[in-house]
């Protein structure tokens, strides 16, 4: 079985499932969210594990 995870949905997982659990990080879970994809778009898609 081969499985390939990308980075962006997992960081979106991840920040979705932190806001649920506490919301009151809204503001610095979404500015984390945003620096990652920020930087997976600069670097290029190659951060595939």
């Amino acid at each position: 079985m081969n499985l390939h995870l990308s980075i962006g949905p997992l960081v979106a997982l991840i920040a979705g499932i932190l806001i649920l659990i506490m919301p009151r990080m809204l503001n610095y879970i979404v500015a984390f969210y945003l620096i990652i994809v920020g930087l997976i778009g600069l670097f290029g898609r190659n951060l595939n594990f």
